[in-house]
């Protein structure tokens, strides 16, 4: 199979490196800086976004323009989207046109545009960008480096395109790396976005040593929340139980390789958020939608209070300590309410 990974961020480059080499399949990696593809191809090894990992000799890679990517080989049997979500829109503009299946890795809303009640998932913004490509996510529970290191990980092949999953399936389910196939994309994808945002919640809640009982409250409400939104959104509520719901979210709200974790514990810390951000040198989804989030459920009468709380947090308008007297002072309710 001819694999084309669009974006060399870790995720990018730790797929592609996973699947590419003699036996597996081959895979180009696209960088827009032409002069970060250049030092990939000599040195073999992405020391900003992966360290430390021997990228095969058997990868290929390519940077600059993508149209002549694109067309320089009409043979690619997968295209794979590898950029944060706010790039998303743009790379579906010009894959458009492009006759295989295509799948984005990204998690998230995209932020909200003119006279929208909130951001777009992946799947909404590929209706409006490319509404015929035959496309997908893949999401799940997945540290780049670990994949990278060929240790075990599970991941969610979603799309409403039965070709889109089994080509995720023929592409990446080794030894290594298992890949369940899932017909429920909104609900996938409302679970990759959500789960930043608690994370930084139970990032909080660690740092202020609040205890191992208040972060099990705090990842089991916060999957409750993730899930009214997504059954509001069209999911199917089981599949929050899965490994794009729950397994993502305890991995991102307890695995301190999570970037959206540290920025809960640098507030804790009392850093200011642009601090913590600029620490990281990487993007954390959940500062950049949190915010689209809450304005989407508000617009579907969806209560999300740890949600609205992480807002207040990002927005400085509630300081760390006062989150806690915040969600502990609401009102009592049985668990099962919906609200």
């Amino acid at each position: 199979m001819r694999i084309l990974v669009l974006g060399a961020g870790a995720w990018g480059t730790a797929l592609a490196t996973t699947v590419s080499g003699p036996g597996r399949h081959a895979v180009t990696l696209w960088a827009r800086d032409s002069a970060l593809a250049q030092g990939l191809r000599s040195e073999r090894i992405n020391s900003r976004y992966l360290p430390g990992i021997v990228l095969p000799e058997a990868l290929a890679f390519a940077g600059g323009a993508l149209r002549p990517v694109l067309e320089a080989d009409g043979r690619w049997d997968l295209v794979i989207i590898a950029t944060p979500m706010v790039a998303l829109r743009g790379m579906l503009h010009l894959l458009a046109e492009v006759a295989v299946p295509t799948v984005w890795l990204c998690k998230g809303f995209e932020a909200a545009r003119d006279g929208q009640d909130g951001g777009l998932l992946g799947h909404e913004v590929q209706r409006q960008a490319a509404p015929h490509a035959v496309c997908g996510a893949l999401s799940g529970p997945s540290f780049a480096v670990e994949v990278a290191q060929g240790k075990p990980a599970a991941l969610v092949a979603a799309s409403t395109h039965a070709v889109v999953r089994q080509t995720l399936v023929d592409a990446f389910h080794s030894p290594t790396l298992r890949i369940y196939a899932s017909d429920d994309l909104p609900g996938v994808e409302v679970g990759g976005a959500v789960k930043n945002v608690l994370a930084i919640a139970t990032g909080l809640c660690d740092g202020l040593d609040l205890g191992a009982n208040a972060r099990a409250a705090l990842i089991t409400r916060g999957l409750s929340e993730m899930t009214r939104l997504g059954v509001a959104l069209g999911a199917q509520a089981a599949t929050f139980t899965g490994l794009s719901g729950l397994g993502d979210l305890v991995l991102t709200a307890t695995g301190d390789l999570s970037r959206n974790r540290q920025v809960g514990l640098a507030l804790a810390r009392g850093q200011t958020l642009a601090a913590a951000v600029a620490q990281l040198g990487h993007v954390a989804e959940g500062v950049y939608c949190a915010r689209t989030v809450l304005q989407r459920a508000r617009a579907l009468g969806v209560d999300m209070p740890i949600t609205e709380a992480v807002v207040q947090l990002l927005d400085g308008s509630l300081q760390a300590p006062a989150v806690v007297s915040l969600l502990m002072g609401r009102e009592p309710r049985a668990e099962s309410d919906r609200v």
